[in-house]
Formats: structure tokens, C-alpha cells, sequence
């Protein structure tokens, strides 16, 4: 019995549950910078995510579009593009996991899984609405009654 050839963990899971799985915690990685999950889980998605972001630092148009296709996640695709990729200044090693104790319940042994580097995300400016300027409160004009025409008959 051995095991050569056989990557990845399966997690006891189908193969659609388990990229659903591993896509939902790195765009929850993305999007929060730092999660906690198991450590299996965390050295699972640290692979796949450190490819996505090595892909993201090139920053151009194919690149773009198979980082969203791979997440399936527009909005998390953007943010790794466009804010994450650029401020990254290492070549490798982008991700950190830090052993975090144990699940209660399960006394699953869990993990931090974030960034090494520090993040910035910038906060983009919200154009204050125009406040409309209030137009001098309408008074009824008193209408000129016209003097009814008198009807010769």
C-alpha cells in the first residue's frame, strides 16, 4: 500500500463539496485577511492561495479573469487584484499559519492562516451627497380672481 500520486486532502468530502469548501475559505481569507479553521484546512488552501496570488501580482488582463474564475468570486477577485497583489514585495511565502490551540468539540487541532505581510486596504472616498439647497418655502400665491365675464344675453 502506498500513497504516491495522491494530492490534496480530501476532507471527506465529493469533489464539488470540497472545491466549494477550499474556495469559500479563500475568499473569506481574502476578504478578512486572517481566518481560523482547522489546520488541515489551512495547509490545504495555503497552496492554492499562494498560486492565485503569485497570479494576481502579474496584474494583467488573463491573469484578472483566471483568478476569478478560480475563486468564482468577483468581488474577491478584485480585492486581491487590486489591493492586495500590489502591496505584496516577496516573491513566495505569502501566507503564515499559526497553530491556535483546539476545537472544543471535536478537539480538532485548529490554525491561523493570514498574511505576512501587513495589508492596507483603502477606504474608497465617499463623495458626500450635494445637499440640494432649499427652496424658499413656496407661499400660495393669492391668485388673481378674474372678474367673472358678464354673459350678454
Amino acid at each position: 500500500m502506498h500513497r504516491h500520486g495522491y494530492k490534496g486532502r480530501k476532507f471527506g468530502r465529493e469533489t464539488d463539496q470540497r472545491l466549494a469548501l477550499t474556495r469559500g475559505l479563500q475568499c473569506s481569507l481574502i476578504k478578512y485577511q486572517s481566518i481560523t479553521t482547522t489546520l488541515a484546512r489551512a495547509k490545504e488552501i495555503r497552496r492554492d492561495t499562494e498560486k492565485l496570488i503569485t497570479l494576481a501580482k502579474k496584474g494583467d488582463l488573463a491573469s484578472r479573469r483566471l483568478v476569478i474564475a478560480r475563486l468564482n468570486d468577483l468581488e474577491s477577485a478584485t480585492i486581491l487584484v487590486d489591493e492586495i497583489a500590489p502591496q505584496i514585495k516577496r516573491d513566495s511565502g505569502y501566507l503564515r499559519i499559526e497553530k491556535a490551540g483546539y476545537r472544543r468539540g471535536d478537539n480538532a487541532e485548529m490554525g491561523t492562516i493570514s498574511f505576512v505581510d501587513e495589508i492596507t486596504f483603502e477606504e474608497p472616498a465617499k463623495e458626500e451627497p450635494k445637499k440640494a439647497e432649499k427652496k424658499a418655502a413656496k407661499e400660495p400665491a393669492a391668485k388673481a380672481k378674474k372678474p367673472a365675464k358678464k354673459e350678454d344675453k
